[in-house]
C-alpha cells in the first residue's frame, strides 16, 4: 500500500505545474524535491532559506532565488511525473535531521528529532496508534464512557475503536466539534496554522484558508468522525450530570439526560472526561444588566436571528474573541462601542485571513511529503521557543515593562508592529499598547484588521471600566452613557472552574471539586488520586500559551490514557489511580515552574489564566518535547492498582 504522505500520482501538464509552484512554500518545495530526486546535494546549493519566523513560510528568500528554485523544481517534478510518480524510498536518519535544520535555519537538538519524526509520519505509520499487550477479549469486556465530543473526545473515541474497546460518547450539543460547534460568532477562526491544527494521522490537503474559520473546522471534525465510524457511538443532545465510582463493582455509574428529560445511567469500567476548559461561558455581573431592553448574549451563544444591520452594538470584552468579532461586524452595524479592560499584545501574521491557493492544495496532494514538511515548518517556530520569552529573569530591572531581555525584545517588536499601523494617533496608541510584559496574556495574531477597525468612524474603543448597564446604554465609571441596542459579551470562559458541569464522585463518595479545594490539578494533567479509572483530556495544567497545538497535546494525552488502559488489562487489575505522592510532586513542580514564567507575575493583572488567589492552574509550563516524552507510556510506579 502506498504511503498516504508520499503523494498521489498525477499527469498534470508542465504549464499547470509551473502555475502551481507560484503558490507554494519554496523551502518546503525544495525538500520535496530531495525526496523525488533522491539527491541530497540539493541541500548544498545556493538556493536555501535565509531564516525562519512565525508564519514566514518562504524563509526570507529573494524573489530571484525563489524563481530559480521553481525552475529547478519544475525539472525534478517533470522527471518524477514521467517516471510514473514512484514512491520515494526511506530517508537516512542523519539526512532527515539535516533536512530539518536546513528548513528551519537552526539546530534541531537531538532530543527533538524522535518527536518530530513521529509527528511527520514520513514512513506512513501512525505511531501514536497504540500497540497492545492486553488480549482482545479483555479489551472487549471493558466499556468506557467519554464525556464530550470535541477534538479530544473524538480522538479518544478513534483510539478506543482501534483497540476494540467498547465505548459511548456523551455530547451535550447536537453535533461534533466542541468549541468549534458552539462558537459560531462572526469572524470565528483558529489561531494555529491549520496544516498543524489537525490530527497527525488525517490528510491536510483540503483546507481553504491557512487559519480556517469555524464552519470549515466543524466540518473537518464531522468528516473525521464519519471516516472513523464514530457517529454510531455518540449520544448527541445528552447531558452528563454525574459520574459515581462503585468500589465494590469496580465501575462508574454515569447519569445522563436527554433534552426531553429522559434519564439514563450508563455503567463503565473507565470514564474519560473530554469536557475541556473553554465550554462554560463567563458573563460578568454588571448592575442593571437584567434591565437591558435589547438582545444580550455571549459570543459562545451567538443569536443568529438578531440582525446587527444598522444597530448600535456594545461589545463587552476585546480579548481573543472580541479581536475576531469586531472586524467581522464593524461594516454592518450603525455603531460599535468596544469595552476593553486591558489591551492585548499582538504580532504580525499576513496569512491570518489568507486563502490557500490552488497551487498549495495541488502540492499538498501530489508532491511527496510536501504536507509533512510544511507541517514541520509551521510547528517548529512555536515548539518551545515561546518559553524563552516567557521565562522570568529575576534580575531584570523593570518587571512591569518586561521580565527578561528576550521578553523586552518581544515587547519592542510587538510595539513596533502596533505603531506602524496606528501612526500619529497618540490617543489610540495610548489605548492599544499594553502596560504589561509581552506574552503575559494570550498573544493574538494580527493582519491589520483589528487596528483598522478601531480607526473607523463608527467604532469607538473604551478603556474606562463599566459601572452599570441601563436599558439602552452601557455606563462607564466616568459617568458617560454609551448608547446600545444590542449587548455582545466577548468575556471568555470560566477556565478555572474545571469540569463545572459534571459532579464526579470518587472513592468514599468524595466529590472532585471538594477534593480539589479550588486548586484543580491532575498528574500529567490526566489522572487524580481517589478517582480510579478516571482520565482527563485537556485537564488542569495542559493548556498551551507558549506555542504548539492543543491537538498535538491531546494526541500525547490520549496515547497515555490508552497505555494506562492496556497496562490495567494486561496485568489483570481492576482499577488504577495515581499515587498521592506522584500527584503532589507533579503539582508542586508545575507550580514552581509556573512561578518562573510571565503568566504568574504580579505585573499581569486581570488574566483569565489566574484564579482569585493569583495562581495559574490551567497552563502547562513544560516544553512540548518533555510532555511528549513523559506521556509516551505510563510508568506503573506512578500508580496504585487494585
Amino acid at each position: 500500500m502506498r504511503n498516504p504522505h508520499a503523494g498521489v500520482p498525477f499527469d498534470t501538464s508542465d504549464a499547470e505545474i509551473a502555475a502551481a509552484l507560484e503558490d507554494v512554500s519554496i523551502p518546503t518545495l525544495l525538500l520535496s524535491c530531495v525526496h523525488m530526486s533522491g539527491d541530497p546535494s540539493l541541500l548544498d546549493g545556493p538556493l536555501r532559506p535565509a531564516g525562519l519566523f512565525l508564519n514566514e513560510v518562504q524563509g526570507y528568500m529573494s524573489e530571484e532565488d525563489k524563481a530559480a528554485a521553481r525552475a529547478l523544481a519544475l525539472d525534478i517534478i517533470r522527471d518524477y511525473r514521467d517516471r510514473g510518480c514512484p514512491e520515494p524510498g526511506p530517508v537516512d536518519p542523519a539526512l532527515l535531521k539535516r533536512m530539518m535544520e536546513w528548513l528551519v535555519c537552526t539546530e534541531v537538538p537531538d532530543e527533538y528529532v524522535p518527536m518530530m519524526v513521529e509527528e511527520m509520519e514520513l514512513d506512513g505509520r501512525d505511531a501514536r496508534a497504540t500497540g497492545f499487550e492486553s488480549d482482545a477479549q479483555s479489551r472487549a469486556d471493558f466499556p468506557v464512557v467519554i464525556v464530550g465530543c470535541g477534538q479530544s473526545g473524538l480522538l479518544a473515541a478513534i483510539r478506543l475503536r482501534e483497540a476494540g474497546i467498547p465505548f459511548t460518547v456523551i455530547e451535550k450539543n447536537a453535533g461534533v466539534g466542541g468549541t468549534w460547534w458552539e462558537n459560531t460568532y462572526p469572524g470565528a477562526r483558529v489561531d494555529v496554522g491549520n496544516h498543524f491544527y489537525c490530527y497527525s494521522f488525517e490528510p491536510d490537503d483540503h483546507w481553504t484558508e491557512f487559519f480556517a474559520q469555524q464552519p470549515e473546522l466543524q466540518s473537518y471534525f464531522q468528516g473525521v468522525m464519519e471516516r472513523h465510524r464514530i457517529t454510531e457511538h455518540v449520544r448527541f443532545n445528552t447531558t452528563v450530570h454525574s459520574a459515581t465510582w462503585d468500589e465494590a463493582a469496580g465501575t462508574w455509574s454515569v447519569l445522563t439526560s436527554t433534552a426531553d428529560g429522559t434519564q439514563t445511567t450508563l455503567h463503565a469500567r473507565a470514564v474519560i472526561s473530554a469536557v475541556g476548559q473553554l465550554n462554560a461561558p463567563h458573563v460578568p455581573e454588571f448592575p442593571g444588566a437584567e434591565r437591558f431592553s435589547g438582545p444580550a448574549f455571549h459570543t459562545a451563544r451567538w443569536q443568529h436571528d438578531v440582525d446587527l444591520t444598522g444597530r448600535r452594538v456594545a461589545l463587552i470584552g476585546a480579548g481573543a474573541t472580541g479581536f475576531q468579532v469586531a472586524p467581522a461586524i464593524a461594516d454592518t452595524v450603525k455603531s460599535l462601542t468596544i469595552f476593553q479592560r486591558t489591551a492585548q499584545w499582538m504580532f504580525p501574521n499576513p496569512n491570518y485571513h489568507a486563502a490557500v491557493g490552488p497551487g498549495v492544495r495541488w502540492a499538498l496532494r501530489h508532491l511527496p511529503f510536501y504536507g509533512r514538511w510544511y507541517r514541520f515548518l509551521i510547528f517548529w517556530p512555536g515548539c518551545d521557543t515561546g518559553l524563552a520569552a516567557a521565562k522570568v529573569d529575576p534580575d531584570w530591572p523593570d518587571q512591569q515593562r518586561a521580565v527578561s531581555a528576550a521578553n523586552d525584545l518581544a515587547r519592542m517588536m510587538f510595539t513596533e508592529w502596533i505603531r506602524s499601523q496606528v501612526g500619529d494617533d497618540t490617543d489610540l496608541l495610548d489605548k492599544v499598547i499594553p502596560d504589561y510584559p509581552a506574552t503575559g496574556k494570550r498573544t493574538l495574531q494580527d493582519n491589520g484588521s483589528w487596528l483598522r477597525t478601531l480607526t473607523r468612524d463608527n467604532v469607538e474603543l473604551v478603556r474606562t471600566p463599566i459601572d452599570h448597564i441601563e436599558p439602552d446604554a452601557v455606563v462607564t465609571g466616568d459617568g458617560i452613557a454609551h448608547p446600545a441596542e444590542i449587548l455582545v459579551y466577548a468575556t471568555g470562559f470560566r477556565v478555572n472552574d474545571m469540569l463545572s458541569s459534571v459532579k464526579v464522585y470518587g472513592r468514599d463518595g468524595v466529590e472532585l471539586h471538594e477534593a480539589w479545594g479550588g486548586r484543580p490539578a491532575a498528574h500529567l494533567g490526566i489522572t487524580i488520586p481517589g478517582f480510579p479509572n478516571f482520565f482527563c483530556l485537556y485537564g488542569p495544567g495542559t493548556n498551551l500559551a507558549s506555542g504548539g497545538s492543543l491537538i498535538f497535546h491531546s494526541e500525547c494525552e490520549v496515547r497515555y490514557v490508552m497505555g494506562c488502559l492496556d497496562h490495567l488489562l494486561a496485568t489483570g487489575h481492576r482499577a488504577m489511580e495515581p499515587r498521592q505522592e506522584s500527584y503532589d510532586d507533579w503539582y508542586a513542580r508545575s507550580q514552581a515552574e509556573l512561578a518562573t514564567l510571565v503568566w504568574s507575575q504580579p505585573s499581569i493583572k486581570h488574566s483569565f489564566y489566574k484564579d482569585d488567589a493569583g495562581l495559574v492552574h490551567s497552563l502547562s509550563p513544560w516544553r512540548l518535547v518533555d510532555y511528549w516524552t513523559w506521556t509516551r507510556r505510563p510508568d506503573p510506579e506512578d500508580f496504585v492498582f487494585s
